[in-house]
């Protein structure tokens, strides 16, 4: 009982984290996971197959309350399934850990450019969705399969970067990440099989909880909080990664 009450308190904090800010709940539940010595593609399995009640919940609530740009969806959405199911594909042959130091290098530079962003006086937002979506939604599906967690930083960043409005950024990317988990939950259930139930229910209970309140946040939240806060987390997450690689 203690343990997945643990989980649930782990799905909670990681989903408010993410709903929120719009990025996160993959890669703080996969660093506890791993911290307790889950290997890192059953951690990602477990991590994704409860996103995708998570991502649900969370997206579905983002679009009730008008988060959400349509425009931005599916042409996110669809390539990152593509990437999502290759990256979990590989996943099961090829050493995920190596590959996030590099984008946490990119993650960093992108935080700190969005904080400068937020902090910066003239800051204007765009109402057109931006240019080359695709190979942004591959690579964030991609390597939120390798890594157990990136969608997120790394799409998330990169639209409020080119001028996407953070509520609209953050809801809309929540929202294609159902679709992406699906898919990246679908494959490895078909490479290396699905278990570990008690933290599945444990992460989704407490991520279904959360998603409603974290989708409040991020739309009464002003707009340069909300960009301070996804530019430090991702600043954060990113210098951590980098330093366990470097010291390990």
């Amino acid at each position: 009982m203690d343990d997945i009450l643990l989980y649930v308190a782990i799905g909670f904090a990681a989903q408010m984290i993410d709903g929120a800010i719009g990025m996160a709940y993959g890669i703080t539940s996969s660093t506890v996971l791993l911290s307790f010595g889950v290997p890192p593609a059953t951690a990602s399995a477990c991590v994704h197959a409860a996103e995708t009640f998570t991502t649900g919940a969370s997206g579905f609530a983002h679009w009730k309350i008008g988060n959400v740009d349509r425009r931005l969806i599916w042409r996110i959405a669809v390539p990152g399934m593509i990437g999502g199911a290759l990256g979990a594909w590989l996943l099961s042959s090829l050493p995920g850990e190596a590959l996030r130091p590099f984008v946490s290098g990119y993650l960093l530079l992108l935080g700190v450019f969005i904080i400068w962003k937020a902090l910066h006086k003239r800051r204007t937002f765009v109402d057109e969705p931006p240019n080359n979506l695709t190979p942004l939604g591959f690579v964030g599906g991609f390597m939120d399969a390798i890594g157990g967690g990136g969608w997120g930083p790394i799409v998330t960043s990169t639209l409020l970067g080119q001028g996407t409005k953070p509520r609209y950024a953050i809801g809309s990317v929540n929202l294609a990440e159902f679709f992406v988990t699906l898919t990246i939950s679908a494959t490895f259930i078909l490479t290396i099989g699905l278990s570990h139930w008690t933290i599945i229910a444990g992460l989704v209970a407490g991520g279904v909880i959360a998603a409603p309140f974290a989708a409040l946040a991020a739309k009464h939240l002003p707009d340069r909080l909300l960009m301070t806060m996804v530019g430090g987390v991702v600043v954060l997450l990113s210098l951590r990664t980098i330093i366990n690689a470097v010291s390990g």
